[in-house]
């Protein structure tokens, strides 16, 4: 199964304006997150970018950018727009949707989300998560939770919810979502015609408009987190982590 790697990026990020070319260890963040899909060695990325800027600096490092429209409601809608432009006669079999300002994507992470995906042939979507012991995360709102099913030998695991808050009785550790997707062609097409349900507006969590519409979604478990960059607290700890390591 053929497989297109998108990844999202806008520069008019509301609490970190200009985020997708923020500096880190002098790479643009959405070049160092390319790079790190690359080395998946699972398909090629190209970078589905809301502004030139965004494309010329792709480019600039030797990188697959293309332009679509700035006024796309979603990430989902943005990679879907891409996808329409780099592959017309849809020769991918399985779109990866991995978000922009996540620099510490592991190779691990995109192999295994494609993997839960061609292991259930009945799921539309796939996605990742990784056990958590923090109780700070698990209080936190900002960190997503995803709720599991159980798993029929072989397969990767449904998931059954995804949520910002768990009950104060909730056993820990917990499942914390990391927010890297790969669809089946078909499913992301369909994904992007749904209009936002009640659940997804209630909780601000666009995968709960695919469980709400019916659609599947599997879980890889990983080892690893891979935070996204949301504040300009996030920024300085990415740098001071990688300007460390490369010192």
């Amino acid at each position: 199964m053929s497989v297109l790697i998108i990844i999202p990026a806008r520069l008019a990020s509301t609490r970190l304006p200009g985020k997708p070319l923020a500096k880190i260890a002098g790479i643009p963040m959405v070049v160092c997150v390319a790079r790190a899909a690359q080395r998946a060695g699972v398909g090629k990325p190209v970078i589905a970018a809301a502004d030139e800027q965004i494309v010329q600096t792709a480019n600039k490092y030797g990188l697959t950018a293309v332009l679509t429209d700035p006024d796309l409601p979603s990430g989902s809608d943005r990679v879907c727009a891409a996808a329409r432009i780099v592959d017309p006669d849809g020769g991918a079999d399985i779109i990866l949707n991995v978000q922009g300002d996540m620099p510490e994507l592991l190779p691990e992470h995109v192999r295994a989300v494609i993997e839960a995906l061609k292991n259930d042939p009945q799921a539309d979507m796939a996605t990742c998560a990784f056990q958590s012991h923090s109780d700070a995360e698990r209080q936190d709102e900002n960190v997503v939770k995803v709720v599991l099913g159980d798993a029929k030998p072989g397969q990767p695991v449904p998931a059954l919810d995804f949520t910002r808050t768990l009950p104060l009785a909730a056993p820990m550790p917990f499942w914390h979502h990391i927010g890297i997707y790969a669809y089946r062609r078909a499913a992301l097409e369909r994904f992007c015609t749904l209009p936002p349900s009640v659940n997804e507006k209630r909780a601000k969590l666009e995968q709960l408009r695919a469980l709400d519409g019916g659609m599947k979604i599997v879980c890889a478990l990983v080892e690893n987190d891979c935070p996204g960059i949301d504040s300009p607290e996030d920024l300085a700890r990415i740098r001071a982590l990688k300007e460390g390591m490369s010192a």
